[in-house]
Parts: C-alpha cells; structure tokens; sequence
C-alpha cells in the first residue's frame, strides 16, 4: 500500500487546513475509516467535528451501534477522516448506504487506500486527510437530551458513539 507522499499529498499543520467545517462535514460529507491495511472499513458521515480541546487538535465523529465501521473503531487505535471534492459524491452516497459486510467499497467505488499514518487507512482522491488516536469514546443516551427534537433522530434508541482523536497526521492534496 502507498505510503502518504507517494500518493500525491503533503504534511500539514492543522491549522493549515482551511475549510468551512459546517458545509465540508455537514454537506459535503466525509468518510471515516478506521482498520489496518489488512482489514478496515470506511462509513460515510456527515456527522461530526473539528476543533481544539485537551490542548490539542481533534476531531471528532459519531458512529450508530449498527454500522460495521463501528466495530473497526473499537478495536483500532487509529482511525481517519477524509474529505474529497464534488465529483467524488457519488462514491460516498454508495459509502453511506451499503454495507462492507456485504461488499469491497474501495473496489465498488473505485477509491485506492493507502496507508497516511503506519495502522490506518484513507484514500487517494481526497483532497484532505486527517490521521488521528482515539483520545475519548462516550455513547450518548437519551437522559442526555436536552430537547426533544435531537431525540426524534432516535425512534429505536440506537444511540451514536462519539469518538474523539488527537490529530496525528495532516494531509492536503498536491496543488491545494
């Protein structure tokens, strides 16, 4: 598997980094991926964070008890989230809404995993990537809830697990 420079980034600061989280995670998407380059899986969300807590840069994600990467998050160390560009959407709608159970996404997709970070995986058409060690995992219930309107996203009380990483690893595309 490629190694980050091999496949077209560079190392960056996060602070470096210069997106709009709101319309990148919110409505761009990104995929979250977590697994070795012997076994990994990647889901889309549209669910999560960018920021600064503990003194360090994070991110963080939320992953349902019914997702397969959910298994791949509690088992790994390290997981990444990727961002990609407009013509890429198609590749995370299939992402979003099938399985790694049932199928290879990389292969259904077309999207090529490398190795950003020596234990995780990403992908080569991202425009950004961010390598990160999970730091903190918290499973929201409903006592949590401070309105009912976040609560309705829940009709059978499947619950997301919030995972939050300390960035290791940042990487933006060649050319951006």
């Amino acid at each position: 598997m490629r190694q980050a420079v091999e496949a077209g980034f560079r190392r960056a600061v996060p602070g470096e980094i210069r997106i709009d989280p709101f319309e990148r995670i919110g409505s761009g998407w990104m995929l979250v991926t977590a697994g070795p380059p012997e076994s990994w899986n990647t889901m889309t969300a549209s669910w999560g964070g960018l920021g600064h807590l503990w003194n360090r840069d994070v991110c963080f994600v939320f992953v349902r008890p019914q997702r397969h990467t959910r298994g791949f998050m509690d088992r790994n160390e390290l997981f990444t989230v990727s961002f990609f560009g407009g013509e890429h959407r198609p590749a995370l709608e299939f992402c979003g809404s099938h399985s790694g159970r049932d199928c290879d996404k990389a292969a259904e997709t077309g999207l090529t995993p490398f190795e950003p970070l020596r234990g995780c995986v990403a992908f080569e058409q991202s425009l950004i990537v961010l390598a990160a060690r999970k730091l903190y995992i918290h499973d929201m219930a409903a006592e949590g809830f401070l309105e009912e309107a976040p609560l309705s996203l829940y009709p059978s009380s499947d619950f997301h697990r919030m995972y939050i990483g300390g960035i290791e690893e940042a990487l933006i595309r060649d050319g951006i």
